[in-house]
């Protein structure tokens, strides 16, 4: 069959990231002997016009649409992202009677609601390389499930989460943008905290990829031009040292190349890992604390105080690795004292950039979920399509911005809302600057290397 698969993401916050979801369903597909396309939201300029010419040019037996971002989760600042969806599935519908398919992320947290909104046929909820060759090869054979939706009876193993295949133009449209390629070393995330979508979806073991396809995988990237790696893990530095074994993999085979990832405090960071980990390129870390004060961090779920946050962004940058960090206020056991304790430790962490966002977005069948319901913020059935936050009972939400906006006014290395600099960094990325440019709002940061175009 010829299929033909849809990014619909258009998120450039912090910076575009491939969409490697969608290249491992067209991995596998390809594998099982379909003929398959990718097209690609984002880089079509979200114009409905030009995906309906890729639909017309590639003539599809079944579309696919990979939703990664139900919304921005920006309480200062929404965005809804479902309503681009549904326009895509009319603008498909528009051109071919093939069945629409949703899958991805996004999808996968509210599958019966977004499969109503948007008008799709069917539904893959989690995993879905398996799940979508048993499809089509079905439907190749005019067989098609009496269930709109499909769900994963069970986890693939790490050896049976296979490389993406990742499309040449697409590539070059983010690399374009920043010259950032994802790469995933492995699945599933044992963390605790309240308001995560990760273990819903992946699980709450590990499933580690061979370091050696994951290295592989990263010689074809470089291969092809990329310039900057991005580890789409959860969290990288896992408890269990996996990390450690694509990082000797690396340093086996003399790979090196700029890359970042989501990192958290511990998860056996030292001196030595840091620098193992800068041999092989390691250039920047998004450090995802979320929370500011020993109190929330322990409502969050989180198994550090602040001083380790603290002492995470010293370790990494003493050895000059450009650092950031995610908080978010109004959390649970949030009250006006922890705020103003929230923003002074924001404020002490030196030589890094803070990206501070206010309120947490409730998903369905979360811990957070659950306490919401119990603190009366949402009713036990609760759509939570559209955006709904958690904003603790005890601090008043125009209180919380305002005094948010006054804390961190003119302090450059701290941005609220989290997308302030939006529009300024996506111009540096066509400009051809590359990585993540939130390293230019680093204290005493001035100039960054240049690639040209391409």
């Amino acid at each position: 069959m010829k299929v033909l698969l849809i990014s619909a993401n258009t998120t450039r916050s912090p910076y575009p990231v491939y969409p490697i979801g969608m290249s491992i369903i067209a991995a596998a597909l390809t594998k099982a002997g379909h003929e398959v396309a990718q097209a690609d939201f984002l880089e079509q300029e979200t114009s409905l016009a030009a995906i309906g010419r890729e639909v017309a040019r590639f003539a599809p037996d079944l579309v696919g649409i990979s939703v990664r971002n139900i919304d921005n989760v920006n309480l200062a600042s929404e965005q809804y992202y479902i309503d681009n969806v549904r326009d895509l599935v009319t603008t498909v519908r528009e051109v071919t009677a093939a069945p629409v398919m949703m899958g991805g992320a996004g999808f996968s947290l509210i599958p019966e609601r977004i499969l109503a909104a948007t008008g799709a046929d069917y539904g893959i909820v989690g995993e879905g390389e398996q799940l979508v060759v048993d499809f089509v090869d079905n439907a190749a054979r005019g067989r098609y499930p009496a269930e709109r939706l499909i769900r994963a009876g069970r986890r693939l193993g790490g050896s049976e989460i296979g490389a993406a295949l990742y499309d040449e133009r697409l590539l070059a449209f983010y690399l374009h943008s920043g010259n950032v390629a994802s790469v995933q070393t492995k699945r599933g995330c044992p963390c605790k905290c309240i308001y995560c979508s990760y273990p819903l979806l992946e699980g709450e073991t590990l499933r580690r990829r061979d370091p050696k396809a994951v290295v592989d995988d990263i010689e074809v990237l470089r291969g092809r031009g990329a310039k900057y790696i991005f580890f789409v893990d959860s969290v990288f530095n896992d408890n269990d040292g996996a990390y450690l074994e694509v990082i000797d993999e690396m340093l086996r085979r003399n790979v090196s190349v700029p890359w970042t990832a989501y990192f958290k405090p511990g998860g056996g960071l030292c001196d030595e890992v840091v620098e193992r980990m800068k041999r092989t390129g390691l250039a920047a870390a998004e450090v995802g604390g979320d929370a500011t004060t020993d109190l929330t961090l322990k409502q969050m779920g989180k198994d550090f105080t602040f001083a380790e946050i603290r002492a995470c962004n010293d370790l990494l940058t003493r050895h000059g690795i450009a650092t950031s960090h995610f908080f978010m206020f109004g959390g649970p056991g949030e009250t006006e004292a922890t705020v103003r304790e929230g923003i002074a430790n924001i404020l002490s962490l030196e030589k890094c950039v803070s990206f501070i966002f206010m309120g947490i977005r409730i998903l369905p069948d979360t811990p957070l979920a659950r306490l919401a319901v119990r603190d009366g913020l949402i009713a036990p059935d609760a759509e939570m399509l559209h955006p709904v936050y958690y904003l603790s009972p005890a601090v008043e939400q125009g209180w919380l911005e305002a005094t948010l906006r006054e804390a961190f006014e003119g302090v450059r290395h701290c941005v609220f809302p989290p997308d302030a600099m939006d529009s300024k960094l996506e111009i540096l990325h066509k400009l051809g600057y590359t990585g993540p440019m939130w390293e230019l709002l680093l204290p005493g940061k001035r100039e960054r290397h240049r690639h040209g175009p391409g």
